[in-house]
């Protein structure tokens, strides 16, 4: 490996043995990689602001492209470094729209077979939503969630989960000089109309249990250099790992959504095993304590209806009754059945007599259209296609 290769921050996915990619890395990680091929003090800076627009602002794939950086140094990166993304190994598209990659890292280690997730992408009129996983699998085993179905991994790295941005801004033309793709419409367009407008941590895994690499995956989203997503627009849901929401807020600033789904601790227990650790009090005392939430920024609380569980109208009223104070908007969610689901969902009228309850008593409470179904990449479906490739592969194999 070269010195460039032993220089990379600890935990950077190397996508080439070889010449590892600068793609997804901080700017303390771009100048620690530019500090190990001899770039002087004095040039660091500069370097790191000129890579950064490049990679970021310009998404490219070529330090050739980088106009404004001397043929010399271009040479001298290219030599060391690459601008290589993750491969997308499937690409899903729904009848209304959405998108499902199956993304596969290179690999971060010579243990490690290469991370495969899926992120997801939902358009709609007047925004375009990116759903990015921040580990490979999930340890919360949510009885409602066909991802939790799945074992844990590992925690994804910075880089691989801003690089879920990269790959999808690349694949819907939301690059300078790229094209949108022919969808008949659905992705929104126009002059200064961004295909992805907003980010949202509710993919694969738990995003409080990977803390620090999702905290710098926002501050590199949000930068107003190079991707520049407002934190507004960047949410952070949380299945309710309380003592790392108040640190969300402090060092984030993105906006936090919770993963309730029931108003009993007896019953979120079994839907959300993690509530025996953190009951529902604990939690909603961590909302209320949430540094910047506010009538302007509320925190969003995902319901999943589910019939006969917990879906009844004296069920909304008590819900109502726990988020007094908080600033506060509801996500009713209609339950995404998977294969072997043990459960499904509400009924129709049964969502509609709740969402009343709750907006009557003041809180939005939008019904989430269900997106994706049909290639089972709506909310709580997400579940890595990995073992089925493989499976797949071995077949093949065998066979041969």
């Amino acid at each position: 490996m070269t010195r460039a290769a032993e220089a990379m921050p600890q935990g950077v996915a190397v996508l080439d043995t070889v010449k590892p990619s600068l793609v997804g890395l901080t700017r303390a990680g771009l100048a620690e990689a530019l500090h190990g091929i001899g770039t002087p003090d004095r040039e660091i800076r500069m370097r790191v602001a000129q890579l950064w627009h490049w990679i970021y602002f310009h998404g490219v794939r070529d330090f050739d492209a980088m106009l404004n950086v001397s043929k010399v140094m271009r040479a001298k990166l290219a030599e060391h470094f690459s601008l290589a993304r993750p491969e997308v190994a499937e690409e899903q598209v729904s009848s209304d729209g959405t998108r499902k990659w199956l993304i596969r890292m290179a690999p971060v280690d010579a243990l490690d077979q290469g991370a495969e997730v899926e992120c997801v992408y939902i358009p709609e009129s007047d925004r375009g939503t990116l759903c990015v996983s921040s580990q490979v699998g999930c340890t919360l085993n949510c009885t409602f969630c066909h991802t939790g179905t799945q074992r844990l991994v590992r925690n994804l790295t910075t880089a691989e989960i801003v690089s879920q941005l990269i790959v999808a801004r690349e694949r819907l033309g939301d690059f300078p000089g790229l094209s949108r793709p022919d969808d008949g419409g659905l992705i929104p367009s126009g002059e200064g109309v961004r295909a992805v407008s907003n980010i949202v941590f509710m993919g694969m895994g738990e995003p409080l249990y990977n803390f620090d690499n999702v905290r710098d995956a926002v501050d590199i989203l949000s930068d107003g250099d190079g991707l520049s997503l407002s934190k507004r627009r960047i949410t952070v849901s949380t299945s309710g790992v309380v003592p790392e929401i108040s640190r969300l807020g402090e060092e984030s600033g993105a906006a936090l959504a919770i993963s309730l789904h029931a108003v009993r601790d007896d019953l979120r227990d079994k839907l959300v095993p993690l509530n025996k650790k953190y009951p529902i009090k604990e939690l909603l005392q961590a909302c209320r304590d949430y540094p910047g939430a506010s009538n302007a920024r509320r925190i969003t609380f995902e319901y999943v209806m589910l019939k006969g569980v917990n879906d009844s109208p004296a069920e909304a009223r008590e819900l109502v009754r726990l988020l007094k104070g908080i600033p506060a908007k509801i996500n009713l969610i209609p339950f995404n059945p998977w294969p072997g689901a043990p459960y499904e969902c509400s009924d129709w009228e049964t969502i509609e007599k709740f969402s009343d309850i709750v907006f009557n008593a003041g809180y939005a409470s939008p019904v989430r259209t269900p997106r994706g179904r049909d290639i089972l990449a709506a909310c709580g479906q997400l579940k890595s296609e990995t073992e089925k490739l493989r499976a797949r592969a071995r077949l093949a194999a065998e066979l041969d």
